[in-house]
């Protein structure tokens, strides 16, 4: 154990921010110039919302196509592929949420966001039996490869 007296350590302390002023250590939000506001408003006006919902669109496409897979997904190059498209879809959706909540849209932010949970919940039905972790089924087998 040291020998300070932390209760004068303290006190000393506490003397010290009485004489420092309330603004000096939290300081008030300054308001932004005009001009920052009008380059603010510029900046975002100049990105149209309609590459935001275009985003959007393709992301729900992907993540309704996903549904009708038209190839094997059990094993192999085409789980490969299952994967891949997985992926793409919660990269997509990540994309579509950061452009959303630029936007301020929050019905498409909200969207964006069950994408990206979708995609999430598709890879986790194909990946946690392969890795031990769910109960693997005839569908969703414990092998990546095909056994022949």
């Amino acid at each position: 154990m040291t020998d300070r007296n932390w209760d004068a350590e303290l006190t000393k302390i506490d003397r010290q921010m009485e004489q420092v002023s309330d603004e000096a250590i939290f300081p008030t939000k300054q308001a932004g110039t005009p001009a920052a506001k009008t380059a603010l408003a510029e900046v975002q006006g100049s990105t149209s919302t309609f590459g935001v919902f275009a985003r959007l669109t393709l992301t729900v496409a992907l993540g309704v196509g996903m549904v009708f897979w038209p190839y094997s997904a059990r094993c192999g190059i085409g789980l490969a592929a299952y994967l891949a498209a997985v992926g793409a879809l919660v990269v997509s959706g990540v994309w579509s949420s950061i452009w959303t909540f630029r936007h301020r849209s929050g019905r498409a932010h909200t969207l964006a966001l069950l994408l990206v949970l979708w995609g999430l919940v598709l890879g986790a039905v194909d990946v946690l039996p392969r890795s031990g972790y769910a109960t693997p089924t005839a569908a969703h087998p414990t092998g990546w490869a095909c056994a022949e």
